[in-house]
């Protein structure tokens, strides 16, 4: 329907834009960009493809999507960004593409990206995430479904956020971040688990107590971290701990070495948990 579209909105000949896709003042769409049904792209939006976008997303006002990589390595390849559904992508984000020819960036769906966030080359973001006003991601970013990222904060490249976690606000997040798990800081250390997220996600009291079980031996028992992941394998079946456990013993083995390490009581002391 021509009335969807603004007069004033540039948009490529190859350009694949569903009929019910609403498209706002002064925005630009490029070559190779497709946008599925039902979605509304804002006044002064900038999409370039090879972009995939999927049915019911908002874009608001001045974000850009799909541009090239800030990535000294790139060369030109056509690399891809998709976008699944009903996400809203709020005002002046930032999504990059991927590196590398056949690479891409992937955003799940019913994500919340709120102002201003910035998501690199080859980041993964599944389902259901918020991600908080000014967060940025480096390169390579993983994060699963259900993670809460508080604002003004970034991420380094190659980090692995798991399934509901929470990052508190204004930390610096050089680490992978445990399933489950709360963490704030600089340094960001694990501080509790994530209960108000876990109870919304709707865990069963049986699923959190063998959990806090869980947590008492990562970040209470002043064991090794290579121990406690030892202990975790054999606490208990819960498909919740054999997640955790996977997710720890990934960690360990890759390029941020390891996990966000905790605290735990000695006394009236606070210790550092030991991450060797």
């Amino acid at each position: 329907m021509p009335t969807l579209i603004h007069s004033t909105a540039v948009i490529a000949q190859s350009a694949d834009l569903h009929s019910t896709v609403q498209v706002g003042p002064y925005a630009v769409i490029g070559e190779n960009v497709k946008v599925g049904a039902g979605t509304t792209i804002g006044a002064h939006v900038v999409i370039e493809g090879p972009t995939e976008i999927g049915s019911g997303n908002q874009i608001f006002p001045g974000a850009a999507v799909g541009l090239e990589p800030q990535d000294l390595k790139y060369t030109g390849d056509p690399s891809r960004l998709i976008i699944g559904d009903n996400n809203q992508i709020r005002e002046y984000v930032t999504i990059n593409r991927a590196t590398h020819t056949e690479e891409s960036t992937l955003i799940g769906n019913r994500n919340l990206l709120m102002a201003y966030v910035h998501i690199a080359h080859n980041c993964i973001i599944e389902d259901s995430v918020v991600i908080a006003n000014s967060v940025s991601l480096a390169g390579h970013v993983k994060i699963e479904s259900k993670a809460v990222i508080g604002g003004i904060l970034g991420i380094h490249q190659f980090v692995h956020i798991g399934t509901m976690a929470m990052v508190g606000g204004m930390s610096r997040i050089a680490k992978d971040v445990p399933p489950f798990m709360l963490v704030e800081g600089h340094p960001c250390l694990v501080r509790s688990l994530n209960l108000v997220g876990l109870k919304r996600a709707g865990l069963a009291s049986t699923d959190l107590a063998i959990l806090k079980k869980a947590f008492r031996i990562l970040y209470r028992s002043g064991k090794p971290v290579t121990q406690a992941i030892t202990e975790l394998e054999l606490l208990s079946d819960n498909k919740y701990i054999q997640k955790l456990h996977q997710f720890l013993t990934m960690s360990l083995g890759s390029q941020r070495r390891g996990p966000t390490p905790g605290k735990i009581f000695s006394g009236q002391k606070l210790t550092e948990f030991d991450n060797d």
